[in-house]
């Protein structure tokens, strides 16, 4: 549900950029996995290399769940803001689209938690 804000906003904006020391904050979400309830969020350097995401950031976190060691990365289809997008695992975020407060969303085809539950 989408909120229209009835007069306008006024006072600081606590999670804009320039809190966030260099970083920006990226949310990564993991589809048909809920045991992770929502997407996860990160400050990260603009200049990361998106493979980084994958391996250093959320691997060691969605690494815990049994699927994630069977994941074809080969055939992840990967989500940028609502909208389908390939990943250049040697760019960086910025270059790679990636911007403050972003959202990145990626599904594994055939792996939707212990017996299909989604957990």
């Amino acid at each position: 549900m989408s909120v229209v804000a009835l007069k306008e906003y006024k006072g600081e904006v606590r999670d804009s950029v320039d809190h966030f020391h260099g970083n920006q904050l990226v949310y990564v979400n993991w589809e048909k996995h809920l045991s992770y309830c929502a997407p996860l969020a990160f400050p990260l350097p603009p200049a990361m290399p998106f493979g980084a995401l994958t391996s250093d950031v959320v691997g060691p976190i969605y690494g815990l769940h049994p699927d994630w060691a069977k994941i074809d990365w080969s055939k992840v289809s990967w989500m940028l803001d609502g909208k389908p997008f390939t990943p250049d695992p040697k760019k960086s975020l910025a270059e790679n689209g990636i911007g403050h407060k972003s959202v990145v969303r990626f599904t594994t085809p055939g792996l939707s938690g212990p017996g299909g539950s989604c957990a």
